[in-house]
């Protein structure tokens, strides 16, 4: 995502905020850019793609393999989680892939360099999304594709309706908006593109589920999340928004830790995606 972070991170184990992360994959991530690609791979095998606040790294190395006679280069504005990235591609033994510090507010790349441009959950924490998309579009080449693919926190539902866990919800659409992102970001991506110049006719917008309900889905979720509450980021800007006192935020740990437990557990919630083709 586009906000710096300060983890210390060793590349062969990830930071909290890239357990959950890591679970992304290009199918499931970005589902609706696929069939694009795949076209689009067919008359050209060796597709450029850029992917905008990589993370760690598990989106962009799954499009690599992909497109094994094209090339992928991730950007994240954190330097700290470049070399788990990295980490990531070499034991996925992909080698057609490089990650680089960039904003993507100024990515360091000139005009029309790449096929294929993506992000997934980084609008939804920046505060002109429109300017990052416009940026995107720059580096694109004509008759080339922008994809992105975010959440909308409005539309999450969870089960059991732990109180822990509903003060959490609270708790990340707060830190969202006081950071000056967006928590509705997913069903404001058409009106975003239209806002960056682009014409109605050139966007596809759709939606999809982003869930956790299976036993591993969960555990690694309330993992990645209790991690980063009891010393990760989100623990961070929680007290300095005085968003959550200490307390609050072991007893919502407490709480996902109870609800990854549960059989009937389940969580879910709302993407907005969009396509422009340029």
């Amino acid at each position: 995502m586009e906000q710096a972070h300060t983890p210390s991170e060793k590349p062969g184990h990830p930071p909290a905020q890239a357990i959950l992360h890591e679970l992304r994959t290009a199918e499931n991530s970005a589902a609706h850019l696929l069939p694009k690609l795949q076209s689009m791979k067919e008359s050209n095998p060796h597709l450029t793609l850029l992917d905008v606040g990589a993370g760690s790294g598990n989106i962009s190395v799954s499009f690599a393999k992909l497109i094994p006679d094209g090339h992928v280069t991730g950007v994240d504005l954190n330097p700290n989680i470049l070399p788990r990235a990295r980490a990531v591609a070499e034991m996925a033994g992909v080698k057609n892939i490089e990650f680089q510090q960039g904003s993507i507010y100024k990515l360091p790349f000139a005009d029309e360099t790449f096929d294929i441009t993506f992000c997934h959950q980084v609008l939804i924490h920046i505060g002109t999304p429109w300017d990052a998309l416009r940026e995107m579009l720059r580096v694109t080449k004509r008759g080339g594709i922008v994809a992105a693919r975010e959440g909308d926190y409005e539309t999450e539902c969870i089960w059991p309706e732990l109180p822990e866990l509903l003060r959490f919800h609270k708790l990340m659409a707060g830190l969202m908006s006081s950071g000056g992102g967006t928590p509705t970001a997913g069903r404001q991506l058409l009106s975003w593109a239209l806002k960056a110049g682009v014409e109605r006719s050139q966007i596809t917008p759709s939606y999809s589920t982003l869930s956790y309900h299976t036993p591993s889905d969960r555990k690694i979720c309330s993992q990645g999340l209790c991690d980063q509450l009891r010393g990760g980021s989100l623990r961070e800007k929680a007290l300095k928004f005085h968003l959550g006192t200490e307390n609050d935020l072991e007893e919502m740990a407490k709480g996902l830790e109870e609800w990854a437990k549960r059989d009937d557990a389940s969580l879910a919630m709302m993407q907005g995606e969009i396509l422009i083709q340029k």
